[in-house]
């Protein structure tokens, strides 16, 4: 654990929505951290959309981090107001208990709230503009979160998220790669795969650091490529022929949620806050060992 001298560092965590891919890896890595405990909800133990029993819940904690959240993009479409619920109620209940007890908190986000139609990465500043319903939960999060805790509140964006365990692309090409001989990705969606673990180790520093600025970060790797070009990356990493992918287009793929299309986002605040920025998203995947180890 990072210590500033002067400061205690934080020693009492708790983390909500942990038995997802971010929040399984963060739990981990927590309690791999001498002197911090945690205390690590599920959401079968917390309805985040109960203030009595989040209030109960943030009690006794120095930091929060919140991974909870309703991440069916395409069900956001038809179930808005449920998704609202969760992904902006239960942020403010969050975010309310936190400012109660003077915990901070740390609230991901997503890149969703950035309409996609950029060239250049999009800076922590730039303006929001949901172009589906998942996108404009997750901005109703963002803004309780900055509202309530203008001193202690941090939003971190993340996106194109992959892991150890759930479901998520890189696994989902490796299961692919058993049953096709090829398989057809888009390739006119630019982002920037972002592994979890490195992710967790971004935000347990972001909790360890006194004076970093409250506000909003980005959180994914740095560079950037298409689901194609990462589908490739994935083939080679589990020793697969990348030939094998074949590029396509999005309106192959019609979904109900509109995605966007440039989900590149700039990371200029961490230097403010003395964190390093994550590395290169083709050194990430090679160094998280995800594809190697899924593909066993």
């Amino acid at each position: 654990m990072v210590i500033v001298p002067g400061r205690q560092a934080p020693r009492r965590w708790l983390v909500t929505g942990a038995a997802g891919m971010l929040g399984s890896d963060l739990v981990a890595l927590l309690r791999a951290t001498p002197g911090a405990e945690v205390t690590a909800l599920t959401r079968a133990d917390l309805d985040v959309t109960d203030s009595i029993a989040v209030n109960a819940a943030v009690a006794g904690h120095d930091v929060v981090i919140n991974t909870a959240a309703w991440t069916d993009v395409d069900g956001a479409e038809t179930h808005e107001a449920e998704a609202t619920a969760v992904n902006g109620g239960g942020v403010t209940n969050m975010a309310t208990a936190c400012a109660a007890t003077g915990a901070r908190l740390i609230q991901l986000s997503t890149d969703y709230v950035f309409d996609g139609k950029g060239a250049e990465p999009y800076p922590e500043h730039a303006a929001t503009d949901p172009i589906n319903a998942y996108g404009r939960t997750k901005l109703v999060g963002e803004q309780a979160v900055l509202a309530v805790l203008p001193e202690s509140g941090y939003v971190v964006r993340t996106a194109w998220l992959y892991g150890a365990s759930g479901k998520n692309f890189v696994r989902t090409m490796l299961r692919l790669s058993a049953d096709r001989e090829t398989v057809e990705v888009v390739d006119d969606q630019n982002g920037q795969p972002t592994w979890t673990g490195a992710l967790a180790a971004q935000l347990i520093a972001l909790g360890q650091a006194p004076e970093a600025p409250s506000g909003i970060y980005h959180g994914t790797a740095a560079g950037q490529t298409t689901w194609y070009g990462l589908a490739r990356a994935v083939f080679e990493e589990a020793g697969l022929d990348p030939e094998r992918v074949r590029p396509t287009t999005s309106d192959k793929f019609v979904r109900p949620a509109e995605r966007p299309k440039y989900s590149v986002l700039g990371h200029e605040r961490w230097a403010e806050a003395g964190i390093p920025e994550q590395e290169d998203w083709r050194a990430m995947l090679a160094a998280s060992g995800v594809a190697a180890a899924s593909a066993v």
